[in-house]
């Protein structure tokens, strides 16, 4: 099997129309270990690890800022307190060089919990580039 390998990606979610990134990470999960303690048949100590609490990473996304201001008015719900309307269910999906869809995850109950542009320089060429980092309740890799 090949590599996965993605060109571009895109944020599918409802209420924002144009979003396309360079980069994007954060697609993980862990869990917290619990050592429990159990005397064997034999009185020997015998520490089991189970799993703990769930946690998801969160998404971040890059690209070269842009005038459209969606995302901004994303994270502007959360900043007003509207939480439950910031609260969205989307995908992150990678294309090739072609256009195809090489890979999908799904996250539920997603929100912006940060936006960031990085600094402005009027003597420099450098693109301005936008992150955003969004918090969620679950993760579904397709494909």
């Amino acid at each position: 099997m090949d590599p996965i390998s993605a060109h571009q990606f895109a944020l599918e979610i409802q209420g924002i129309t144009e979003a396309t990134f360079r980069e994007a990470s954060g697609f993980g999960s862990e869990h917290q270990v619990i050592e429990q303690k159990e005397q064997s048949s034999k009185g020997n100590t015998v520490i089991r690890k189970i799993p703990g609490t769930l946690k998801w990473q969160n998404i971040t996304l890059k690209r070269g800022m842009t005038s459209n201001d969606e995302l901004w008015k994303w994270r502007q719900q959360v900043i007003e307190g509207k939480i439950e309307d910031a609260r969205l269910d989307g995908s992150i999906v990678g294309y090739d060089e072609d256009g195809g869809e090489k890979i999908r995850y799904d996250f539920r109950r997603g929100w912006p919990c940060k936006w960031e542009s990085t600094s402005m320089n009027a003597g420099g060429n450098e693109p301005v580039i936008e992150t955003i980092e969004i918090t969620h309740e679950g993760l579904e890799r397709k494909l």
